[in-house]
């Protein structure tokens, strides 16, 4: 069993403590206001082409315009957020392409982390998932969407801590709050509640014995599998229409 007990910690740096501080906060301060915005983007709050305005969301947030302006800046390499100079920052969403790309690549590193969840994972961890497993089958009996979105997101925070990997753990966590909205709604058609905890059942077998290629096999086909329930649910088409929206509106705006 894996036993992250047993890792040492970096070292503080040996800086001025007044400046590591300021350092800290700062970047903490961005950090917020950086997530912040990203949830409220990918929940919805801010609808695609709708103007963000840095004294605005200051304000709403409590802080001043640079960690906002920085905030932008990082929304806009994320492809969530346009700034067009001398006019402001609008709200581009996610497209068809990104929801592709999201997916493919999530099943190929949710893949990974189960091969190295197989090798590392804890009792304790083990013991928590099959717990999650046998409440998700509970509440996925009942039609429970909420309860069991919530049980759906911890399962794969197990998976993603069993790996061992702060880094890919990182990884998959970003990925993650992409694709949040659209598994909580896909959670919520009562078939596949029960197909997706099946699913998650014969990982977790597959982890308990040890079988690191199937375990690889069995999570990259359960991401797949989720992305084609998308495209069944009509969510997929949703994406589709913003798309065609903003062509129609970058059009007449020519």
């Amino acid at each position: 069993m894996g036993d992250k007990d047993t890792k040492q910690r970096m070292p503080r740096s040996a800086g001025h403590p007044s400046v590591q501080n300021e350092v800290t906060d700062k970047y903490s301060l961005r950090g917020r206001v950086f997530h912040k915005l990203r949830e409220d983007i990918l929940s919805g709050k801010y609808k695609e082409n709708e103007e963000l305005r840095e004294a605005a969301i200051g304000d709403e947030l409590g802080v001043s315009r640079t960690p906002v302006r920085e905030a932008f800046r990082q929304l806009e390499l994320e492809g969530l957020l346009q700034i067009v100079p001398n006019k402001g920052a609008y709200v581009t969403g996610i497209t068809v392409k990104d929801v592709e790309d999201i997916y493919a690549i999530r099943s190929l590193l949710e893949g990974l982390c189960a091969r190295w969840a197989t090798e590392n994972i804890s009792r304790e961890q083990m013991e928590e998932m099959e717990e999650n497993i046998y409440l998700s089958e509970f509440h996925a009996g009942k039609g429970h969407a909420e309860q069991l979105a919530e049980l759906d997101n911890r399962f794969h925070d197990i998976l993603y801590e069993a790996s061992n990997s702060k880094m890919l753990e990182h990884v998959l966590r970003e990925f993650h709050e992409y694709v949040l909205r659209v598994r909580k709604k896909t959670l919520s058609d009562d078939a596949r509640g029960v197909q997706s905890n099946a699913e998650h059942r014969q990982i977790m077998e597959a982890i308990k014995l040890r079988d690191a290629d199937l375990a690889e096999q069995l999570a990259n086909a359960h991401i797949r599998k989720a992305y084609q329930n998308m495209v069944k649910s009509g969510l997929y088409e949703a994406y589709e229409e913003n798309e065609s929206g903003d062509e129609t509106r970058a059009e007449q705006e020519m």
